[in-house]
């Protein structure tokens, strides 16, 4: 099978194009296995991120913060499900059997959304990362031959602007701020970071899909020059920590210890009444 999408999606979605779950269902456009992998990866890092910062709804320390992290987690959210529902047409799955019905050896989320909130500071150290990342992912796949994905990434690359800004002027604001706070930003940064060089990993399934997956390591320069950018301007120390070993391949299903804790509480109601409706 070939590593494009369906010919017939060319003409029914293209970059700039009003998108969303629905329109991908209706277009037409057919991902291959490949694709459908890539794919998968992708809205399984934003799906999970979700239900992560869903966490803080209600317990951030501030209101307004409740109403921004709960923003980011449905833009998030939004992000899975274009990229999910592209991915279940190679396998006549939906966004739902996917996002519920998945063991957690199936899922494909990189180890960096999975790991604890932990306090507010352990959690924006997670945003900065992640969202500096996501950020020079999306603008590269706004540029990918296959015309679905470089849709969906047209559309949500304008969101993570805001993520990153969101957790920039956090890192200041914490890393500037008390004794306390600075103490709990960089202990959030010496947590997540063991977890930054699998971002930036190749593998088989990239090489396989030239000009329509971003090579990771081809973000890692852009990415962490934003990273260290605000850290520098947050009189911050990037982290000196080993990295946290890959035990076999990139993104082949290995997973931490928080994945499946994770999904208990994300499936269990779609599981206790399959094909609910509301």
């Amino acid at each position: 099978m070939s590593t494009f999408a369906s010919q017939e999606s060319a003409t029914k979605i293209s970059a700039g194009e009003s998108i969303s779950s629905e329109s991908i269902a209706e277009s037409g456009a057919t991902a291959s296995e490949d694709v459908a992998q890539y794919a998968m990866r992708l809205g399984d890092d934003a799906l999970i991120l979700s239900q992560r910062l869903g966490w803080w709804i209600a317990r951030a320390p501030e209101l307004e913060e409740d109403i921004a992290l709960s923003n980011i987690a449905l833009d998030l959210i939004g992000h899975a499900r274009f990229l999910l529902t592209y991915a279940g047409t190679a396998w006549n799955k939906s966004e739902d059997d996917l996002a519920y019905f998945r063991p957690e050896e199936e899922f494909r989320s990189c180890r960096l959304v999975e790991q604890e909130n932990g306090d507010f500071g352990q959690t924006i150290a997670r945003q900065l990362i992640f969202s500096m990342y996501q950020y020079e992912l999306y603008k590269a796949l706004a540029e990918s031959s296959d015309p679905t994905l470089a849709a969906i990434a047209d559309k949500a690359v304008k969101e993570v602007e805001y993520h990153v800004d969101h957790a920039s002027q956090w890192i200041l604001r914490l890393g500037l701020g008390t004794e306390e706070s600075r103490r709990r930003i960089a202990a959030g940064l010496e947590y997540m970071w063991p977890y930054v060089e699998e971002l930036f990993t190749d593998d088989e399934l990239i090489d396989r899909l030239d000009g329509v997956a971003v090579r990771p390591s081809s973000l890692e320069e852009a990415a962490m020059r934003g990273i260290r950018s605000v850290l520098a301007e947050a009189e911050l120390e990037v982290p000196e920590v080993a990295q946290a070993r890959l035990t076999s391949e990139v993104r082949d299903g290995s997973y931490s210890e928080h994945r499946g804790y994770i999904l208990a509480e994300m499936q269990s109601l779609a599981r206790q009444h399959p094909g609910a409706t509301w």
